[in-house]
């Protein structure tokens, strides 16, 4: 352990000046990969493109002296592009529509700097994990069928005011309509996109398949000269950075309380949800095993999206995609967070042109690559195998997101779970009361759960095993447990693990005693009948 902590990468500007090559070189590929999908995702979000820059170079810039996580990389995120396109949509569309959605971010910032104060980081364990990934799944469905259309070039009054389920089942519409010459970019863009990860040479191996779709599709722009013959809704519309940032919240849409409120909860839980699952994710694969602070990043992100939000940006969090890029990049501070906004900012100042050259089909397709990953079947398989029960929230949270929103989705989810465990003998108390109990007896410990360990009231739980003496032998018995549920099972597995880089030990004793309900090794468990 001791000569793990020596080999720390070192922070601050001492880190700046140890990791410069390193952290320089990931900034600048994480740069390549982030720039496309940031105009995407700001195009998608009913937002100016350059504004999705705009937030990636904040979340660079700033963030970084701000953050409690030192690999992850900040930016606009495809997770909440379905909850700003909707609050531009719901506050009456267009130039209005962004300025009022922008004064729903100033506050839900500020929302998430309170989060952080308050300690709530530690709220992302009450989620049901099979709740979550189907929120992200329902996302993914909902990016593929608005992408669907841009990607085809479709004249947008075709895609006018309809909701997901009418976009798919517009698609024969679509088709009908379609580009051919734009559409072909679009096809082959989704083609290197899925299977640029299968090339065998590691010098293109290592190339971000989002810069080499724009490798070609600028040059098709060129050649066929879609500035000048193609629809005006064809080619990216960016413009100059200086000439678009300034204020431009607009906190009317107050007067408009139902809608108001509904995406300010919306924008500060799910962001602040999305961000703390990365920096969870980012620090498993860490290669120096540190922890993050989840509530100082839960303040940075705030502090990140207020300052975006008054200059025209969008939200922004951890995002997973580029944060586990930058891992594999070699990355080793948060200095690398901050090259990739250094050089966001230079060549949006230097080469803002060469972007309008893009066709919008090109970031659809990237768009619609994200969301293939988010919804793709083997999440369906891979929820099933955990447990029936947990496809059925699973199921259950993508079809409410899909005919509602997400927070009625997410929150059919919760129900549906709490549902099932009440329906397995878990009482109404119990839900929210962990009821375990620590006893030291010198050489180990024993934490005693309680008659139920479930995602409702594993906080309680958390709160004592944070409190728990490092390096030390325990035993986390379920002899009084009638059902443990798997968000539950993931969370001891993973502070398990976080044990373990203490010198401990962590011991799951009477698991033999409870029946899990599919052969998934982490699926929940109920007591077996006359178990002692």
């Amino acid at each position: 352990m001791e000569k793990q902590h020596k080999s720390l990468p070192q922070e601050g500007f001492a880190g700046l000046k140890e990791n410069f090559s390193t952290d320089a070189i990931s900034g600048f590929i994480i740069f390549l990969l982030a720039l496309p999908l940031s105009l995407g995702i700001a195009k998608a979000s009913e937002f100016p493109p350059i504004m999705g820059v705009v937030t990636a170079i904040i979340g660079g810039l700033v963030v970084s002296f701000f953050t409690g996580s030192k690999l992850t990389i900040k930016g606009p995120a495809a997770g909440l592009i379905v909850i700003v396109a909707g609050a531009v949509t719901e506050f009456g569309g267009g130039i209005e529509g962004w300025k009022m959605t922008l004064g729903v971010m100033v506050l839900a910032g500020l929302i998430q700097i309170l989060f952080g104060i308050l300690k709530l980081g530690k709220l992302v364990d009450f989620f049901p994990l099979s709740a979550v990934h189907g929120m992200l799944a329902a996302i993914g469905l909902i990016l593929i069928a608005k992408q669907i259309p841009v990607l085809l070039n479709v004249n947008p009054q075709y895609m006018a005011h309809k909701g997901p389920l009418d976009l798919l089942a517009s698609i024969p519409i679509f088709i009908e309509h379609l580009d051919p010459t734009i559409t072909i970019i679009g096809i082959i863009s989704l083609i290197i996109l899925f299977a640029w990860k299968s090339i065998k040479v590691p010098f293109l191996a290592r190339i971000p398949a989002p810069l080499v779709v724009l490798a070609i599709a600028i040059p098709f722009s060129m050649f066929f000269d879609l500035k000048s013959t193609a629809p005006a809704y064809t080619l990216v519309k960016v413009g100059s950075l200086l000439e678009q940032v300034g204020y431009h919240a607009d906190f009317s849409g107050f007067s408009q309380t139902g809608v108001f409120f509904k995406y300010l909860v919306m924008v500060s839980l799910v962001g602040s949800l999305e961000s703390l699952l990365t920096v969870k994710a980012i620090d498993m694969v860490d290669p120096y095993k540190r922890k993050s602070n989840a509530n100082k990043d839960l303040i940075a992100i705030g502090i990140g999206n207020t300052i975006s939000a008054l200059l025209g940006g969008l939200p922004m969090i951890s995002e997973v995609a580029r944060s586990s890029a930058n891992v594999s990049n070699g990355a080793k501070t948060q200095w690398a967070n901050f090259f990739h906004g250094v050089f966001m900012l230079v060549f949006v100042l230097l080469a803002y042109p060469v972007l309008e050259l893009i066709p919008n089909a090109a970031l659809a397709a990237m768009l619609i690559a994200v969301g293939v990953r988010l919804a793709h079947p083997k999440e369906f398989i891979h929820t099933y195998r955990i447990g029936s029960e947990q496809l059925a929230i699973f199921v259950t949270t993508i079809f409410f997101t899909l005919i509602e929103d997400l927070l009625v989705g997410i929150a059919a989810g919760i129900v549906l779970k709490i549902i099932f465990h009440i329906t397995r003998g878990v009482s109404f108390r119990s839900l929210f009361r962990s009821k375990a109990e620590v006893k030291d007896n010198g050489d180990q410990l024993f934490v005693h759960l309680g008659d139920a360990a479930v995602f409702t009231n594993y906080l309680s739980l958390k709160k004592q095993l944070e409190t728990l003496p490092k390096g030390k032998e325990v035993n986390i018995t379920l002899d009084q447990t009638k059902l443990i549920d798997h968000s539950v099972l993931e969370n001891l597995h993973h502070f398990e693990e976080e044990y373990a880089l203490t010198g401990g030990h962590i011991h799951l004793v009477g698991l033999e005693n409870m029946n899990p309900l599919s052969k998934h090794p982490l699926a929940a468990r109920k007591r077996k009948n006359g178990a002692n």
